[in-house]
């Protein structure tokens, strides 16, 4: 269980792929000759496809990539790990501890079971990466070639975020070699705490939603749902304006608004209920284009609060990879790289909020500038770019 959430439920990529156990004779054999990277993860590999999932399928091609999740409680007295190999090669390592341990013993059995692993599959100086600072309970004794900190968001504002983030976070700005931040406004908070931060933002899998720029098939649950449609990807939870989904609604009952995700920690109980909000589910990866290309303009209704103070939304450059007008509460950072483009409109009030989708409706009328100024602001923006970046730095440390 995770404090990323009381349940992340499995969505990974993609609905059909069917990943087998692991065996040392899956590993392609030149792999052993590489130099290894271990990432520590508050998020788990077949949660929502993101962040880390698109570097560290990167960072395979150059890496043994083994990526570290929080633990798992078992029935069982034993402690020990399952691996498995998924996308690219990364190993996925998974902690199954027994229930009711403190958390001085729980440290003390993922230190065993690491340095075991390490010692096994030969992992020496490897770059530590780290996405959680909580891992340092347990890693805190590692020394690696490169430390890495990619702060992707402020977590220590989050719902259920531990009382000592704060200062393990601390703890790893001064271990760190290199911090990387998932926006511009996190980078300007956590510059002055490490002389070695580096601003990266968002970045975007340009070919994969531009599927949604051609007409797609409608999925089984969105194809009776009436035009004009709004819509919405992504985590379901304290970050996203209820309120303002429902006054919304509320006023203009023309309009249909879909909801794609997994609610997590929130009560699905309060969450607006009227018959032009249609909520979804968690889809993979895979179908998010499909169900982008049957949507007039697409949404970013994120509550204005500490949890969204530094966040830079990944789902803004993929809307507009599939050819789709957007609408934004005025979060910093999509106000600072979108607001002044014309294809991502920005307001804070219901009222605000409906003319907004009106006007963001009329800019979706002309096709062709559309697409044209979307792939202007996309145009030094993707996953790899960001990849050769980081690398890049790394290497340098190195």
């Amino acid at each position: 269980m995770s404090w990323a959430g009381p349940v992340q439920i499995e969505i990974g990529k993609t609905k059909y792929k069917d990943t087998p156990a692991f065996s040392p004779s899956m590993m392609p054999q030149v792999q052993e000759d590489l130099p290894s990277l271990v990432c520590f993860s508050h998020l788990r590999w077949n949660f929502v496809y993101q962040r880390p999932q698109h570097l560290m399928s990167r960072f395979a091609r150059d890496y043994r990539v083994f990526f570290v999740e929080e633990p798992v409680d078992t029935e069982s007295q034993t402690a020990w790990l399952d691996v498995r190999t998924e996308e690219g090669g990364v190993r996925v390592v998974v902690p199954r501890l027994p229930g009711r341990r403190t958390p001085e013993q729980t440290a003390d059995t993922l230190r065993t079971l690491l340095d075991g692993f390490f010692a096994t599959e030969g992992i020496v100086d490897p770059v530590l990466w780290y996405y959680t600072p909580m891992s340092l309970d347990f890693t805190d004794h590692l020394r690696g070639g490169v430390t890495v900190y990619d702060c992707m968001d402020e977590l220590s504002a989050f719902k259920g975020a531990p009382p000592q983030l704060i200062e393990r976070e601390r703890t790893l700005l001064s271990k760190a070699n290199l911090v990387f931040t998932g926006g511009y406004s996190l980078w300007e908070a956590k510059r002055s705490l490490h002389a070695n931060a580096h601003p990266f933002p968002s970045s975007v899998d340009v070919a994969h939603f531009a599927q949604a720029r051609a007409t797609q098939p409608d999925p089984e649950d969105q194809a009776a749902i009436p035009h004009p449609r709004l819509g919405f990807y992504g985590v379901i939870d304290e970050r996203f304006d209820i309120d303002l989904i429902d006054r919304i609604a509320e006023m203009r009952p023309d309009l249909h608004f879909v909801l794609v995700g997994p609610v997590v920690k929130i009560d699905p109980e309060t969450l607006p209920k009227r018959p032009n909000i249609h909520y979804l589910g968690p889809k993979v990866y895979d179908e998010l284009p499909h169900y982008l290309s049957g949507w007039d303009v697409a949404l970013l209704p994120f509550a204005l609060n500490e949890s969204t103070r530094f966040i830079s939304p990944t789902k803004t450059p993929e809307y507009l990879a599939g050819g789709c007008p957007a609408v934004s509460t005025p979060i910093k950072d999509v106000v600072r790289t979108y607001g002044d483009t014309g294809v991502v409109r920005i307001a804070r009030t219901p009222e605000e909020f409906i003319a907004a989708i009106d006007a963001a409706l009329e800019d979706a009328k002309d096709r062709d500038r559309l697409l044209a100024t979307a792939d202007a602001v996309l145009r030094d923006m993707s996953w790899d770019k960001t990849w050769n970046e980081m690398k890049e730095k790394i290497e340098c440390a190195l």
